[in-house]
């Protein structure tokens, strides 16, 4: 079978069963692998140095944490941890089904992802975890180096109907520095309409792809792989109250309304932390400064 036929049939929606079992195995994670955990967080103490704030902003009630995405969808690798050391809280990060269409999804769930799906975020918030979203997706993560920092949601109100419908309010934050660890040697969209990947779809060797998947190209330190040691700064903001609409439909007047303070709260989030980056950046060692130029 050529690999372009086996594109065409790959699994792209979950059976009812499919998400009845994946809803017990996350149920069944009751916390995170500590031992990754604490490695992670001491890799981010050392090589991102990240300066958190508005840690008091955090609900004691299960929340759902609502946030700008970055490059590569890396960030969470930076919040989960930090949020787990400092906090103790164990976040559940609501991953595109592109991650559980292969077994990469669940190697990853002993670390809080889960599949982003209605029935899973019900599941979930139904036993009182504390849930991660990023409505922008990967539209957001692989957006282009002068979308930087922005936030790409579309027309996805999922969250608010989420949070409305289960008596979760929502945990602004803003994250500055992941989008900033590889520069763009090439961006998504033009390596997408590439003439290499072209020729590749022309004789079947790759299929049909996702617009939103494609990354940039990345460039980092010494023009490797590896990330800048850019710091990270995460701030987390006053909780929005959602009106609660346990059992009724959520009004697009509320979805609406929900929607743009959580976004304006994110981005006024963002602009502080990337003013306090600047503020901070005389402060940093002078090698620090001559790795992230």
């Amino acid at each position: 079978m050529s690999a372009k036929k086996q594109a065409q049939e790959t699994k792209t929606d979950f059976t009812d069963q499919e998400i009845a079992e994946l809803i017990e195995a996350f149920l069944s994670i009751e916390g995170p692998n500590e031992k990754m955990f604490a490695q992670l967080y001491r890799l981010i103490q050392f090589y991102f140095r990240p300066t958190v704030v508005g840690l008091e902003n955090i609900p004691d009630e299960p929340t759902l944490f609502i946030g700008n995405h970055a490059m590569f969808g890396l960030d969470g690798l930076i919040l989960m941890p930090t949020v787990y050391a400092e906090t103790g809280r164990f976040l559940r990060a609501m991953g595109d089904k592109a991650w559980f269409q292969t077994p990469t999804g669940m190697k990853m769930a002993d670390g809080g992802m889960v599949l982003g799906n209605p029935q899973v975020c019900s599941a979930l918030m139904e036993n009182g975890h504390d849930l991660l979203v990023f409505p922008g997706g990967a539209g957001e993560a692989n957006k282009t180096a002068g979308e930087k920092y922005t936030l790409k949601w579309r027309e996805r109100y999922g969250f608010v109907r989420m949070a409305a419908q289960h008596g979760y309010n929502i945990t602004p934050f803003g994250t500055v520095g992941p989008d900033d660890w590889w520069d763009h040697a090439m961006e998504g969209e033009e390596l997408l309409n590439s003439k290499l990947v072209k020729l590749l779809q022309k004789r079947g060797i790759v299929g049909d792809i996702r617009p939103d998947l494609v990354p940039p190209i990345p460039r980092g330190l010494f023009n490797t792989l590896l990330p800048k040691p850019e710091p990270c700064y995460l701030a987390f903001g006053e909780p929005i109250e959602v009106p609660d609409c346990t059992g009724k439909a959520v009004s697009k007047r509320i979805q609406s309304s929900v929607r743009e303070a959580t976004a304006a709260s994110i981005e006024g989030l963002v602009a502080d932390m990337l003013l306090m980056r600047s503020q901070d950046k005389q402060n940093q060692g002078f090698m620090r400064r001559l790795l992230t130029r």
